[in-house]
């Protein structure tokens, strides 16, 4: 039986960074869900699918298969048995996934793609829905949060640090904004699984949030 840790929480909480680090640290595979939608999303761009032809799309996801393997420690995303890395991180694709993602079919697609790799491999899933939707039996679920003022510090450091402009108490608005967004939202709202350990990371490091969550894993 696959081992899997399922870790959900708002935006800018650092999910991503984190879930990395402990797959890494683990060997287990890290799913990067994003980079999924953006493989699905070129397929899409691929096929010359618009991204309002409903019925299209509906069509085309019964004929792709995406999967994430690991090669001399490179995330290969692979669409229908290539390697596709060099080309999800275009614009248009990012573009053409944000239009798609919010078809329900696309999810489901995705989902269950998700549920099968995660039945073969010992896998770390980060998202907003993961304990709750896509592995609801996973073997340790955790939510990672943080305070909007410290995950709003953390954006306007990324931005500044790139020599982009910006207003820290406008990104905090935006940052409480998508939150209300996310739990509010119809399909998979954004919550904390009833079995899942309530992590703040908003005055610890990465390595400390990293290894809180191994103790948790440890006492699992």
């Amino acid at each position: 039986m696959k081992y899997n840790i399922a870790i959900d929480g708002p935006a800018g909480a650092g999910k991503s960074t984190i879930a990395k680090k402990l797959a890494k640290d683990l060997g287990y595979i890290y799913v990067d869900t994003g980079a999924m939608y953006r493989a699905m999303a070129y397929y899409f761009l691929m096929n010359n699918i618009k991204s309002d032809d409903v019925e299209m799309i509906s069509k085309a996801c019964q004929n792709v298969e995406i999967s994430i393997v690991y090669k001399d420690g490179e995330q290969q995303v692979i669409l229908n048995g290539e390697n596709i890395n060099a080309y999800i991180r275009e614009e248009k694709v990012g573009n053409m996934a944000s239009a798609t993602s919010v078809y329900p079919v696309v999810r489901e697609k995705l989902v269950e793609l998700q549920r099968q790799l995660a039945k073969r491999e010992n896998v770390v899933m980060d998202g907003r829905d993961i304990g709750t939707v896509v592995l609801p039996d996973a073997n340790v679920k955790i939510f990672l949060t943080a305070s909007s003022k410290v995950r709003a510090k953390r954006r306007y450091d990324e931005l500044t640090a790139k020599g982009i402009s910006c207003d820290i108490d406008e990104i905090e608005k935006d940052i409480i904004d998508r939150d209300e967004r996310d739990m509010n939202r119809e399909t998979s709202p954004l919550r904390q699984a009833d079995d899942a350990v309530f992590l703040d990371s908003s005055y610890m490091d990465i390595d400390e949030v990293v290894n809180a969550m191994k103790d948790i894993i440890k006492d699992k």
